[in-house]
């Protein structure tokens, strides 16, 4: 992949596996490692925000960010979410994402299930120079199934449909989809900590004390099966998504991390 024929904002679409897959590039300068930003369970390109702008601007490495089957302006879901959505995502579609869109060991930047997505693809043996994981989960936790439960019977009365319908295509589907396959009993097993010990490069962990989807036990498992330390980020009074309520302070220890990836 010729990184520097790109332009500074690039949006496309790529077909991987009979699925059509929005994707942004992102920066000018191709010649360091990039960046794949790996979004959250309702979330897609777009919904990143500013972000991914921010992250490439400040660290002068290209990025690219793409949304999943399913969300975004990617291929809708034609069937219900099976408790390994998450696997196939990290074992058969993301390394044709590398492959095809990026063409070496990527940094992984990923949110909720977009973390747990990097933590098996890189705990699966793909090569991969640094892993920044916000908000991950490795494990099911009754905070999080409560806060999805309540999220769940809240939405036909709330605002949520009509703004869902500007970033996704099927918004309905892709709201069920997601919920619908976390609150089913065959989800509550669901555990991903056996791949953490197969990391094998830096990570940077970033949680809220306030998150309403998970707890910082998610980051003291990781912490306990990683082969050596990793770096963490406690942010105070903030919900789930810890880069958008302090970008600021979120887009630091980012910047200060991957700059000593080299």
């Amino acid at each position: 992949m010729d990184w520097g024929t790109m332009a500074v904002t690039d949006a496309s679409t790529v077909r991987i596996a009979g699925r059509d897959l929005h994707y942004r590039r992102l920066g000018t300068d191709f010649t360091s490692t990039p960046v794949l930003f790996l979004h959250e369970g309702l979330g897609s390109v777009e919904l990143w925000r500013d972000f991914p702008n921010a992250v490439v601007e400040e660290t002068r490495r290209p990025g690219l960010a793409y949304s999943r089957h399913g969300n975004g302006w990617s291929s809708p879901l034609s069937e219900p979410r099976r408790p390994e959505y998450m696997h196939e995502e990290a074992l058969e579609t993301l390394p044709r994402v590398v492959d095809e869109l990026v063409g070496r060991p990527p940094i992984l930047v990923g949110h909720s299930d977009g973390a747990s997505i990097a933590i098996i693809y890189a705990g699966s043996g793909h090569p991969v120079e640094g892993l920044v994981l916000i908000a991950p989960h490795v494990f099911v936790e009754p905070e999080t199934l409560e806060s999805i439960a309540s999220l769940r019977s809240e939405f036909p009365e709330s605002e949520l449909p009509e703004k869902m319908a500007k970033y996704h295509i099927d918004p309905m589907r892709t709201f069920y989809g997601w919920t619908d396959i976390w609150l089913s009993p065959s989800f509550r097993s669901w555990n991903i900590e056996s791949y953490v010990a197969g990391v094998r490069c830096p990570t940077l962990l970033i949680q809220c004390d306030a998150d309403e989807y998970g707890t910082t036990d998610q980051l003291d498992a990781i912490d306990a099966g990683l082969a050596s330390p990793a770096e963490r980020l406690i942010v105070g009074g903030v919900g789930h998504s810890p880069h958008l309520a302090e970008p600021e302070l979120v887009l630091s220890a980012v910047v200060d991390f991957t700059g000593r990836l080299g």
